[in-house]
């Protein structure tokens, strides 16, 4: 006869993760912890100790990924690859503790008053105020490209041509590289300006030059300067450690920003927000709880909640949502998007993350799931160069080794 399976209850089984119930049964509903009924006529639950346990271990390796790389058992190491391994040395962005911090600051408080141009320079050069010395406003002649059907289409035409092109922004010395990192924020911007039929306005901030190019007003504006600067980084995320990867190689500026731009786009990354986008508009139609039955169903998963660095909620989406209820507290889809986190409160417990911020700010300027992608790559990109320009600095490529687990001859 086997012997009982070891259980907690929702008491014992909350303190051990640190978690409030509610995230519990969030991580119950996703298959993490298995449950069972509790004592004969009550309404109780137990939760596998194992299941619990493991989570635990799991929480560890992301919180603390270089001392999971170190753990001397296999199976620790096995574990953490996934969010642990390769392990680098960064100056650039701390996620601790539920909140996210450029070189020191917190990002929330940054939001409230710091420009995308005080944000980039800070990344890249560890000083806000040195965005006057670089080219972040000058005036750029671009070059004659292809019609692009989209955004995201024509951001990369303008990467490929002046990557070849560009001698400015190809000077690989140490002094030069912030401010080629500056000409091709600024070419970003202006290839926008320049697909959606705008004159160029340098002279602008540049998350003026895309409210300008949206053609929203003063107020929205400020909502992009916050977007923007909230998605400047974030750490070794997918599109940032592809940066990383080609700048190590040896890749231009030019061509490391093409290499996380293609990164950006899968629906486990930058494409989440336009999914997030679709769930928004599902719940404007039909309202929140038939629309997060059906995008669970299409996506396993609702797009816009949950973070596995932010178990208690993502600052991001708190920063964001809270500026677009206190500017346009009756907007449709801010309503919509506060009645789908209601929802999701009360069946899993998991809080929005950015993607659905993003999707209800891109839903509030009357722009496309397209835009909402674009704004998160157009955010990026300051964190990309940031970290072009330290996997420079450090001399070293980034070449992880695979553990061989093919057929072998004999």
């Amino acid at each position: 006869m086997s012997s009982p399976v070891p259980t907690l209850t929702t008491a014992e089984a909350a303190a051990r993760l640190g978690v409030k119930p509610a995230t519990l049964y969030a991580y119950v509903s996703r298959g993490l912890i298995r449950s069972e009924p509790g004592p004969p006529g009550t309404r109780e639950r137990r939760y596998h100790a194992g299941d619990v346990e493991r989570l635990v271990q799991r929480q560890g390796a992301r919180r603390d990924p270089e001392a999971a790389v170190r753990a001397a058992s296999e199976e620790a190491v096995q574990g953490a690859l996934a969010w642990g391994a390769p392990v680098l040395d960064s100056a650039l962005t701390r996620i601790a503790d539920g909140t996210l911090s450029y070189r020191g600051r917190d990002v929330a408080v940054l939001a409230d008053t710091a420009t995308v141009e005080e944000v980039a320079a800070l990344l890249w050069t560890g000083d806000a105020g040195g965005w006057k010395h670089l080219p972040l406003r000058a005036r750029l002649t671009l070059a004659p490209l292809p019609r692009a059907a989209t955004a995201l289409e024509a951001l990369g035409l303008a990467l490929v041509h002046a990557g070849a092109h560009d001698l400015a922004a190809l000077d690989a010395r140490p002094g030069a590289q912030a401010a080629g990192a500056g000409r091709v924020l600024n070419l970003l911007y202006g290839t926008l300006e320049r697909h959606l039929g705008r004159p160029p306005a340098p002279d602008l901030p540049l998350h003026a030059r895309l409210a300008r190019a949206w053609g929203v007003g003063p107020d929205a504006a400020d909502l992009l300067r916050r977007a923007l600067v909230l998605l400047a980084d974030h750490e070794l995320n997918v599109s940032a450690f592809t940066a990383r990867v080609a700048a190590g190689g040896g890749a231009s500026l030019h061509h490391t920003t093409l290499a996380a731009l293609a990164a950006v786009q899968g629906p486990w990354h930058g494409l989440a927000s336009a999914a997030a986008h679709d769930l928004l508009r599902a719940a404007l139609n039909s309202g929140p709880a038939a629309a997060l039955r059906d995008a669970t169903r299409r996506h396993a998963h609702p797009p816009g909640f949950g973070h596995r660095l932010y178990p208690e909620g993502d600052p991001r989406a708190r920063a964001l949502l809270g500026a677009l209820h206190a500017a346009q507290p009756a907007a449709p889809a801010v309503q919509a998007a506060l009645a789908l986190a209601d929802h999701m409160r009360g069946e899993t417990g998991e809080a929005p993350n950015v993607d659905l911020a993003l999707a209800t700010l891109a839903q509030t300027l009357g722009r496309p799931a397209e835009d909402a992608v674009t704004l998160f790559a157009l955010g990026r990109v300051p964190g990309w160069l940031a970290h072009a320009l330290e996997a420079r600095a450090g001399g070293q490529i980034i070449r992880p080794r695979a553990r061989y687990v093919g057929k072998r001859e004999g």
